[in-house]
């Protein structure tokens, strides 16, 4: 024999209020979880793990994968011929570290520089994908492996850069990029975000 419940009218009642406090809690806590990710920038992505001679990374809002910007010590200098080693940790694969390839080292990710006239251990250079604004890797006193990149029209050291693209159209198109850095002198963090 199959017994059935009957609910009272009041019990119906009660229920229904708890599933629309409920599904309160949840609209607000999922709003608040949507907030903090997208104020978060890149913070919602992998960071590859530090290394003594990361310079900066890129992260872009397409996928996981991470461009990383280390600096090519050869005796403790940097490397005159490539004083810059640019890869891929690829963390919407498997997390491995891959060279780039040719066409993403020359069109895309790839860096041109140049030794400093007259500044020993100093290179200056551009990325290949935007000319715009010009770097300078070197090491500081300490003999750390620094990048200067103007960031608020001020060179400070430059830590992380996200991309967001919109890879929706025929053509990848950049919306806006955002720069994490370092003051050179005071070690605050600074920011800035600009459409190219």
């Amino acid at each position: 024999m199959v017994h059935y419940r009957v609910f009272k009218q009041k019990q119906i009642a009660i229920f229904f209020v708890i599933c629309i406090f409920n599904c309160y809690q949840m609209k607000l806590a999922s709003f608040l979880l949507f907030i903090t990710f997208y104020s978060l920038g890149g913070d919602r992505f992998p960071t590859p793990p530090d290394a003594p001679n990361r310079l900066f990374f890129i992260q872009r809002s397409t996928n996981a994968n991470v461009v990383v910007y280390d600096a090519n010590l050869v005796a403790g200098k940097l490397n005159a011929k490539d004083p810059v080693h640019t890869y891929w940790y690829r963390f919407g694969e498997k997390g491995q570290k891959e060279e780039l390839t040719t066409i993403q080292r020359t069109l895309a990710y790839g860096l041109y520089t140049t030794a400093v006239p007259g500044a020993p251990n100093s290179y200056e250079g551009h990325f290949l994908a935007y000319r715009k604004r010009k770097f300078m890797v070197k090491q500081d006193a300490a003999g750390d492996p620094i990048a200067l990149f103007p960031i608020n029209g001020k060179m400070q050291i430059l830590k992380r850069v996200f991309v967001t693209v919109d890879d929706s159209k025929f053509m990848t198109t950049v919306n806006y990029i955002e720069l994490f850095g370092k003051d050179p002198v005071t070690g605050k963090d600074v920011y800035e975000k600009f459409k190219p």
